[in-house]
């Protein structure tokens, strides 16, 4: 498998005097367990959706867990926090896109020996997009716990019309497709552009094979392949297969009934969304992979993982939690409490994972990426999201936007 070999940036000032806070295990408050009950951090209302599996690891073992809910919102500054006091949980479910913060920060505790030590969470076990947002200067500060893609959803009657019965396979047939359906009528188009997804830009110029910031630390975001993806997208505003801004409906209307905007790309959630809000049109949509663009039809991938804090005191039974967490009957039940995919690709040989509609998401696991794995992301990913609205929204020449966001991305990651 290949292994991401990111090499961390040098700590900030700011981390730096957090670190200096921290102290080590033997500080007051350093671990909030003891040998006999962990404390665990969850994130939005996963201590909901986890509290079986944490009784059933108490059952095996005799451990107590100790768990804590904290909504996404709150996330960040939590983790902070935890940081300067020292005062952080046994376990911790980790944003991917958080990793490298805290890794810089020293929050996260190096477990490359129980990683490669141990069958149950070898990484090759695990999707790799997921492995490489654990993989820090080849070491292992985390294994991955649920992930998500993005694939391709589409009405099947109306795409049978338009001539692409199994949906569109290709960027071509993917702008062929969106034209024909938005000329059916005034308001009506072929194709969502969602304006404030931070990934969907740069995953398509991933398909034209662009990079978001390369090998060598340089952001590429305005050099030919990444310009060619962004004016690719905008060419469907500008032609009038997809709105330029959000149509503020419901997917009861805009994907149901007679298809406002009968194509879109999202995550896994959706499958359950629409076959609650759009019972007139069951039988009549699907999934699939995402169109094949010059170089690939590659999807981002997220998620979240586990990872041990680095105050813990208990880092052996905390990788026992972890690898209890990450294993085929607990991802099982996690996924029938929360719809969260498995990141562990053993699981998506079970009976839940043969539905059609969600094998989808498995195939395009194989072929999905992270975004850049670095501290800066929010920021740049910020940055883009302002400059595709420029585009898109306010008619800005791509090019020169784009030189623009360039300029302001690569002064981010200096």
């Amino acid at each position: 498998m290949k292994i991401n070999k990111l090499m961390l940036g040098t700590t900030s000032l700011v981390a730096m005097s957090l670190l200096a806070a921290c102290g080590n295990s033997g500080d007051e408050g350093a671990s909030e367990g003891s040998s006999d009950e962990l404390s665990v951090w969850v994130m939005g209302d996963g201590n909901e959706v986890t509290q079986p599996l944490f009784d059933s690891f108490t059952e095996e073992t005799g451990i107590d867990v100790n768990a804590q809910s904290i909504p996404w919102s709150a996330v960040h500054d939590r983790l902070l926090t935890a940081v300067a006091s020292g005062e952080g949980p046994d376990v911790v479910q980790m944003g991917s896109t958080y990793m490298a913060e805290f890794v810089d920060a020293g929050a996260l505790m190096d477990i490359t020996e129980y990683v490669e030590g141990s069958d149950e969470i070898s990484p090759d076990n695990f999707f790799e997009g997921n492995v490489e947002t654990t993989v820090f200067d080849e070491n292992y500060y985390a294994v991955p716990w649920y992930t998500e893609t993005r694939a391709l959803y589409y009405r099947t009657d109306l795409l049978e019309e338009a001539g692409y019965p199994e949906g569109p396979a290709t960027w071509d047939e993917l702008s062929d497709a969106a034209m024909k359906l938005s000329e059916r009528g005034d308001n009506y188009y072929g194709f969502t552009i969602p304006i404030n997804e931070q990934t969907f830009g740069p995953m398509f110029a991933k398909q034209n094979g662009s990079p978001i910031i390369d090998d060598e630390g340089n952001a590429v975001m305005n050099e030919p392949e990444f310009v060619e993806a962004i004016e690719y997208l905008n060419g469907f505003i500008e032609s009038g297969a997809s709105p330029s801004q959000d149509l503020g409906i419901e997917i009861s209307q805009s994907f149901g009934g007679e298809g406002i905007n009968p194509m879109f790309i999202s995550g896994p959630w959706m499958i359950t969304a629409i076959q609650d809000q759009t019972t007139d049109i069951e039988g009549k949509w699907a999934v699939r992979t995402l169109p094949e663009g010059p170089v690939s039809n590659v999807s981002n991938t997220g998620g979240a993982n586990l990872a041990v804090w680095n105050n813990s005191d208990n880092p052996e039974e905390a990788v026992q939690l972890i690898e209890h967490l990450t294993s085929t009957d607990s991802m099982l039940t996690y996924y029938e409490n929360s719809s969260s995919l498995p990141a562990r690709m053993s699981t998506w040989d079970e009976e839940p994972f043969q539905d059609e509609n969600v094998a989808v998401f498995g195939e395009q696991l194989e072929n999905s990426e992270h975004m850049p794995v670095i501290e800066e992301w929010d920021r740049v990913s910020q940055a883009y999201i302002s400059s595709f609205e420029q585009i898109i929204v306010g008619g800005a020449d791509v090019q020169e936007t784009l030189d623009n966001l360039n300029q302001e991305v690569q002064t981010m990651i200096d």
